[in-house]
């Protein structure tokens, strides 16, 4: 059974149903102490970072995705939740993450931008793969080649050590968009708004 943290911070719909299509049983779960039964867990996000994190810590269910992260089962961050993993944010003011990645999270810089762009970044990207410490890729994007294309929707990236980097894109310079700390995995771009290869990296991570 997979678990998609409910904290009114995402999606939802469209992550239960890009499941469904990929046969896979996932549901909803707002209950923090319920998170350890499942054996797959999906942190989804969609607004500010400051916000999530009040939302997560409101009920305990920050202390709670960090057992879960703790026992070893695979978990998932998508968008916001990939960004909720790191150790900070600068958005709004500096804000405390869940720290279970090193690294932090910040503002798209266009003073450094190859040519100009809008932010936010939004639209369909490449995403690629085999970089950083992972040169002959990771599980998760298993089946798909090494430059392929995702929805992205965000003006705030993650800065970490290329140890975690599984994926990286390029919008005006090139930052991290898909990291990996063992079993704890974070996708910048939305798979479940990324038709057959964002259900690709779903499929894959069910079979994690």
């Amino acid at each position: 059974m997979i678990g998609i943290v409910d904290y009114n911070m995402g999606n939802l719909a469209s992550v239960i149903n890009a499941f469904k299509k990929v046969g896979a049983n996932a549901r909803l779960e707002s209950d923090p102490s319920k998170l350890l039964h499942y054996d797959k867990l999906i942190l989804p996000g969609v607004g500010a970072f400051g916000d999530a994190m009040m939302h997560l810590k409101s009920n305990g269910m920050d202390e709670a995705v960090k057992a879960f992260a703790a026992s070893g089962k695979p978990l998932l961050g998508i968008c916001l939740g990939m960004q909720l993993l790191f150790e900070s944010s600068e958005e709004f003011g500096e804000t405390k993450g869940l720290g279970l990645i090193p690294g932090k999270v910040v503002a798209f810089d266009e003073k450094k931008f190859d040519h100009p762009q809008k932010v936010p970044h939004m639209g369909w990207n490449e995403l690629f793969k085999n970089v950083g410490a992972n040169p002959r890729g990771c599980p998760l994007f298993e089946g798909l080649p090494d430059e392929f294309y995702l929805y992205f929707v965000h003006s705030f990236h993650a800065v970490c050590d290329d140890t975690y980097a599984i994926g990286k894109t390029h919008y005006g310079y090139e930052f991290v968009s898909a990291v990996q700390n063992g079993n704890i995995y974070g996708i910048q771009p939305h798979p479940e708004k990324s038709h057959e290869n964002g259900l690709k990296i779903i499929e894959n991570f069910t079979k994690l």
